[in-house]
């Protein structure tokens, strides 16, 4: 129990006119009263919760009655307060106190009662114009009182529109209730949360009674009593009565459950997510106006973390919204997405259009130098700022009315795009009918095309679906060249095949959008606007990057090509299918040329030929789940983490596959939560990705969820996965992702974990990667999955050796995008055939006829659907920071160095966007990335390695 009889503690107030100094300043108050002015501040308090004259105001933890008679004052003859303590705060020292308060004239209007904090108000006690908290939310929380029924006691007493205004004492960000026991402090983001889930809605907070450096303990240090001069928020909420507040959509709620809540899976129907995001799209509208209008001058509190704290239930709806647009994407979902998302633009950009929001921003920057912000917060006032003018803030408003119609039609288009792919991906497939057709594949494999073909309802056939996970190991095992051409034309035709879901047309719109966008912002270019804010500043520094690569790229692609052809001409009369003069594959002098769909299968030979390697010799030691096991155990060598599986049933997940893990920190704190999605399935996105349902952040006391999802192919119920050497490489790829926001370790959420620029954020995945291939983690987790035996010792020697193999054909292939991607967006004019331009590219650039582009236009689902136009350089611009990074740990002691694992973990993986990227890479390294260790580590020749990842030219 904790008595606080200096305190009056909660009010309701309504939004009224400021109070005028003359109350203060009223000859009839007592001395003991004007002495607690100097640190209580009623004057900006007053102001601040707007007291009027007439009101029927409530106050919780009334004390000793010093804030109560400062109501009575306010509201006047015609108005009236009702003082509120419990009956743990009475006795006869309070008794007293009140007696001698309530004989005053000018409390007159004033009835005083006791009741705890969560009972009902007394009945008499309706239609309240304001309830007022200082210093009682912490106390009800200390007395066990159930602060959820006390906040609907308070909406229940309020009329609509109603005020609730609390102040208390801050705890650190991220504290939750814990301070409460220990110094009774109490984290403002609880209050927010509780007070909001209570259907009450934020209009307004002040610093007024800030004071952050104050750490006193109220009961151990006597004289906190006495000045009262320990850091408090202030907070101001309403009686919402929009269609949000009176909303029981779940998707719109804080998430309940353990672990700081979680995603409300089971409790919603598909179209609960249309009217969800509707609703939230209508409350952060709100939140903004709110801010805008706000009749404080701007400061960073009620502007810059006003708007970091602005939108939460759409927050909340819009993870929900994302996953099942990539994961759970079936018709209904799909029309959702096509409505929904043009409306995301159209909030984006009434958000950064908004003159009374951007003026408020733009002050608190023009005055930066003055405020005393914290290194994290200036980061975050420049990013705000610098983000409404590259938006569009400055612009007149016809041209502001201009780029939000293309951003629109922009975000209609991608939608389309996204949708006609995942038509293709999720219906085609290539139907195995008997087992000659099967000639080359492995058991595993072909359990898995069988399971395939049941999953699309062909029981007793197998099937090669649309997905890269299913068609790369056909197109390196097949022994049928018929059919391996078959399944490479299926996957690289998505998107272009000028039926209904062909991608062209609207491609051709998206560029012809994007360059006008560029235009009306005042850039030559779509590229130049998007490369602003990134790392490499400029496209010219990206195409430099990549023309120093691609020239001793498509040489070893020569190389391998020669490798492969000399097999092939050994096994002429073994080649059969495809197009040669006698229509079975081979050519009246010898065996055919290497097409695109015979350079995985001769590439293997290859491998085998050169470094008695074969692949189905690693694969039966790459079981899915060990692999697992394998990266979670790197997560605890180098950041200390440990993975605990949640019990069943006590996380709801959106799929039956799905599993979750609880991530702890070395001394078993919780830090977030890991979802995984391995599994193909009809309505999820092709590929693998990373996926991030609530960025880490200390403001909003919110510990991070995170996901990681694939497409491998189900097998038999309790049978093993078992993956390539590279679906392992990119597991530990995107896990790296996951462990970015893992780390994170930030205030704002604007700046957690993977929210950094594109070209800085798969440095940290790529360089995971590399801990696939160590012998700590090969010895424990490459476990045969019959025998259970580690992976031989001449096997990783072996694996070792072809660290560089096949690098022209992987570089190319990748890199043919890179430069593809870039030169659309460069383009003075945007072409109106993408087909055309893709070819002319290509040939314009000397691509080798045998290798494909990883992603062709027409299905470049990064560049015209996920954020990365103008921007897939990002992955080898990240790799100079990758090679780089790992020759950090072999210049120390190994891949598994504390000392250099902590400089990553501290200046790279915990810091989000908080520093620029390139002061943050430097940090850990101590210079900037050549591309030395990047040639290096593809085998290439270093040539002129002069080009580096700096920040600026």
């Amino acid at each position: 129990m904790t008595r606080h009889v200096y305190l009056a503690a909660a009010l309701v107030l309504s939004c009224a006119a400021p109070q005028k100094p003359q109350i203060t300043d009223a000859a009839d108050r007592t001395e003991r009263d004007r002495s607690m002015d100097a640190h209580r501040k009623p004057v900006p308090m007053l102001a601040f919760f707007g007291v009027g004259s007439g009101k029927r105001v409530g106050e919780l933890g009334a004390g000793g009655g010093y804030s109560t008679e400062l109501f009575a004052r306010s509201v006047g003859p015609e108005g009236a307060v009702f003082a509120q303590d419990t009956p743990n705060w009475d006795g006869p020292g309070l008794t007293k106190a009140w007696q001698g308060r309530l004989a005053r004239p000018v409390m007159k209007n004033t009835t005083h009662v006791i009741r705890q904090w969560d009972e009902p108000f007394p009945p008499d006690l309706k239609d309240l114009d304001a309830v007022y908290s200082v210093a009682v939310y912490h106390d009800a929380i200390a007395e066990k009182s159930d602060t959820g029924r006390m906040n609907r006691a308070v909406f229940a007493a309020l009329k609509p529109g109603g005020v609730y205004a609390i102040i208390d004492n801050s705890a650190r960000p991220g504290t939750g209730a814990a301070e409460v026991e220990r110094l009774h402090r109490i984290d403002e983001q609880l209050v927010r949360d509780e007070v909001q889930r209570a259907g009450f809605k934020l209009v307004g907070e002040s610093d007024f009674l800030r004071n952050p450096s104050d750490s006193r303990d109220w009961n151990a240090d006597s004289t906190v009593n006495k000045t009262h001069s320990q850091d408090r928020f202030a907070l101001k909420f309403v009686k919402d009565s929009s269609a949000v507040a009176r909303s029981d959509n779940p998707l719109l709620a804080p998430w309940d459950g353990p672990f700081g809540g979680v995603p409300p899976f089971g409790k919603f129907k598909v179209a609960d997510i249309k009217t969800a995001m509707e609703e939230g799209i209508a409350q952060e509208l709100a939140d903004v106006d709110g801010i805008a209008n706000d009749s404080q001058p701007p400061d960073f509190a009620n502007t810059i973390v006003a708007m970091e704290r602005a939108g939460q239930p759409l927050n909340r709806a819009s993870a929900v919204f994302g996953i099942y647009t990539s994961t759970m994407n079936d018709e209904e979902m799909q029309k959702i997405q096509s409505d929904i998302s043009p409306k995301l633009a159209a909030l984006q950009d009434k958000i950064v259009q908004n003159p009374k929001l951007f003026a408020r921003v733009a002050a608190v920057y023009e005055k930066r130098d003055g405020l005393q912000l914290t290194p994290e917060q200036q980061r975050l006032l420049w990013l705000d700022y610098t983000g409404f003018v590259r938006q569009g803030a400055k612009l007149d408003e016809a041209a502001k009315k201009q780029l939000a119609d293309l951003n629109q039609q922009l975000a209609t288009l991608s939608t389309r795009f996204s949708q006609n792919l995942l038509a293709e991906e999720g219906t085609q497939m290539v139907l195995l009918e008997k087992e000659s057709d099967l000639a080359g594949l492995s058991p595993a494999l072909r359990e898995q095309a069988a399971a395939a073909a049941a999953s699309q309802g062909k029981p007793g056939k197998w099937a090669i679906v649309n997905t890269r996970s299913s068609t790369d190991p056909f197109l390196t095992f097949s022994t049928r060249r018929d059919l391996r051409e078959k399944v490479w034309r299926m996957f690289i035709m998505r998107g272009d095949n000028g039926d209904a879901h062909d991608n062209n047309a609207t491609i051709a719109q998206i560029l012809k959008l994007r360059a006008q966008k560029a235009h009306l912002l005042g850039y030559p270019s779509y590229a130049h606007w998007k490369l602003e804010d990134q790392m490499a500043k400029t496209p010219e520094r990206t195409v430099e990057l990549m023309e120093a690569v691609w020239k001793p790229a498509v040489q070893r692609v020569r190389e391998e090509v020669a490798d492969m052809q000399a097999i092939a001409n050994k096994e002429k009369t073994r080649i059969r299918g495809g197009a040669g003069s006698a229509g079975d594959g081979r050519s009246p002098k010898g065996a055919a040329p290497i097409e695109p769909w015979d350079y995985r299968f001769y590439a293997e030979k290859v491998r085998k030929a050169k470094y008695d390697l074969d692949e189905n010799d690693v694969k039966p030691y790459l079981q899915l789940e060990k692999l697992r096991e394998g990266m979670f155990w790197v997560a605890g060598q180098l950041f200390g983490f440990k993975f605990m599986p949640v019990a069943d049933g006590s996380v709801p997940v959106y799929q039956s596959d799905v599993r979750v893990w609880e991530v702890q920190d070395q001394d078993g704190r919780h830090l977030g939560l890991w979802y995984f999605d391995p599994y193909a399935r009809p309505g999820k996105n092709s590929g693998a990705w990373m996926n991030e349902y609530r960025p880490q952040s200390h403001l909003l006391d919110q510990p991070v969820i995170v996901s990681n999802n694939a497409n491998f192919v189900k097998g038999k119920d309790g049978e093993p996965i078992l993956i390539s050497w590279d679906d392992a490489d990119t597991l530990f790829h995107e896990f790296g992702h996951a462990l970015h926001g893992l780390n994170s370790n930030v205030t704002y959420p604007q700046l957690a974990g993977t929210n950094v620029p594109r070209d800085y954020v798969e440095f940290p995945s790529q360089l995971l990667e590399r801990w696939l291939s160590t012998r700590q983690a090969l010895d424990q987790f490459a476990l045969h999955f019959q025998t259970g035996q580690p992976v031989p010792a001449d096997l990783v020697k072996k694996i070792e050796r072809t660290e560089t193999f096949n690098q022209g054909f992987k570089t190319v292939e990748y890199l043919s995008s890179a430069l593809v991607d870039m030169k659309l967006h460069l383009a003075k004019e945007p072409t109106a055939d993408p087909r055309q331009f893709e070819k002319d590219t290509l040939a314009a650039l000397g691509m080798p006829r045998e290798i494909v582009m990883r992603h062709r236009t027409a299905q470049f689902h990064h560049i015209f659907a996920d954020g990365y136009e103008a921007g897939y350089y990002s992955y080898l611009w990240s790799d100079t920071l990758s090679t780089d990074a790992y020759e950090a740990f072999l210049e120390a002691s190994g891949p598994y160095d504390k000392a250099v694992a902590k400089r990553l973990h501290d200046d790279v993986f915990s810091v989000g966007n908080t520093v620029d990227p390139a002061e943050g890479y430097r940090a850990f390294r101590g210079h900037d990335a050549g591309i030395g260790a990047l040639m290096r580590r593809r085998g290439f020749a270093t040539g002129d390695a002069t080009a580096r990842t700096r920040s600026t030219p």
